[in-house]
């Protein structure tokens, strides 16, 4: 049995994000802290992000991970130093959405590139609140729900779009706009809409569902009860309506169940609406949002980057990789999320990595055979490109892997 030397392996300490929509006890009884102050624990972050990098142990020293990778380019492999710029490609992260996230949408490394490029030449600060490119890459993603998990994602097809405009009744006004059944002229129309007009056609929405939402008539499966959580957690300033609240009935409303995961693809809109995961994506931040945010809201760039060929939602269920391991394959290069499961007293060998991989607890307690260390629930360790372990369970345990596949 291969016996792994001593500090081949690091303890991780993620970045905790306090967003605004978060919730307040998944995280802090994850990671076993207090939360006496009642703030919302939004997101874990465990990569090499400048605005959050995760705090790597190291012969007794803390240092950022990222400035870690930089002393050891070694630690990534061959292939992703040459792939990656001598970067971690991806950025791994836990989410506990207690309110909607907006509607949004993310570039292809291409139009990233080019994007960038155009707004450094703009003179745009990098930090600027209208600056539409912070980086010069792509963000595909993958999560995994760890509970019951709501979601938009992707345009509904015509079929359904049609039976829409006809059942809502404050959508009538909009069946011209869709009259030639295209996506892009539709979304175009609401979106390019006058306020006025917006707070025209769903103001008397808000006044219809109201009392159905007062008298628990609303059910998560429906447009409406999300419509509902949007008029009283995103008006916009003066009592105005967010045009988001369209992108709620355009999009198809998916459900996963734990263990179930989806994959978001660059122009695919998208919205997480309730629940916790894990998530996987490529190391950017560059987001185009399109309503349900104070944020920059830039509808021309959102307009340019989307896909409006209608979308039929892909529920990844995980490819077994053994009898504990299953891996949520997608086309991006950057990353791959896998799931282990262990009983009390399974061996986890996974075969020596060719790039690094993090690895996250969610349950129980597993300890690394040959240097003495064990992780519980909410601990996390980097394993640098090349390295032999062997994980021994010592209670039924879940963890997930973020590799570079």
């Amino acid at each position: 049995m291969i016996k792994v030397k001593q500090q081949q392996i690091f303890p991780l300490q993620g970045a905790i994000q306090h967003y605004a929509w978060g919730g307040f006890t998944y995280l802090p009884e994850l990671l076993g802290i207090e939360n006496q102050e009642h703030q919302p624990f939004a997101e874990l972050w465990m990569g090499a992000h400048d605005r959050g990098p995760a705090i790597i142990q190291k012969n007794g020293q803390f240092q950022p991970l990222s400035k870690t990778l930089e002393e050891h380019p070694e630690w990534l492999g061959e292939a992703v130093q040459q792939n990656f710029d001598s970067k971690l490609p991806y950025l791994f992260k836990v989410l506990d959405v207690r309110q909607m996230l907006s509607i949004q949408s993310h570039p292809t490394k291409a139009q990233a590139e080019a994007g960038f490029r155009r707004e450094n030449e703009q003179g745009i600060p990098l930090d600027a609140p209208h600056r539409n490119f912070k980086d010069d890459n792509h963000k595909p993603e993958v999560m995994a729900a760890l509970t019951e998990f709501w979601l938009l994602h992707g345009f509904k097809n015509e079929a359904a779009l049609e039976r829409c405009l006809r059942e809502v009744p404050e959508f009538s006004s909009l069946q011209p706009y869709f009259a030639e059944r295209s996506i892009f002229q539709l979304y175009k129309a609401v979106m390019e809409m006058s306020q006025p007009e917006v707070d025209r056609v769903l103001r008397p929405m808000e006044q219809r569902l109201r009392p159905l939402a007062q008298a628990g008539e609303l059910d998560k499966s429906q447009p409406e009860y999300w419509a509902m959580q949007a008029f009283d957690h995103h008006m916009l300033e003066g009592g105005h309506y967010d045009r988001g609240v369209f992108s709620i009935y355009f999009f198809n409303l998916v459900k996963i169940m734990p263990g179930e995961g989806i994959y978001q693809g660059a122009g695919i809109p998208h919205a997480y609406l309730e629940g916790v995961n894990v998530e996987l994506m490529a190391n950017s931040d560059n987001v185009f949002r399109g309503g349900l945010t104070v944020k920059h809201v830039d509808v021309p760039e959102l307009l340019n980057h989307l896909v409006f060929d209608p979308v039929e939602p892909r529920v990844l269920k995980g490819d077994p990789l053994s009898e504990a391991e299953w891996a949520y394959r997608t086309p991006a290069p950057d990353f791959q999320l896998n799931r282990i499961q262990l009983s009390k007293g399974q061996h986890y060998q996974p075969p020596a990595t060719e790039g690094p991989e993090i690895i996250l607890v969610i349950e129980g307690k597993v300890s690394l055979e040959g240097n003495g260390r064990s992780y519980a629930k909410g601990e996390s360790f980097f394993v640098p490109a090349g390295r032999d372990y062997i994980l021994q369970s010592q209670e039924a345990s879940l963890l997930f892997k973020a590799l570079v596949p």
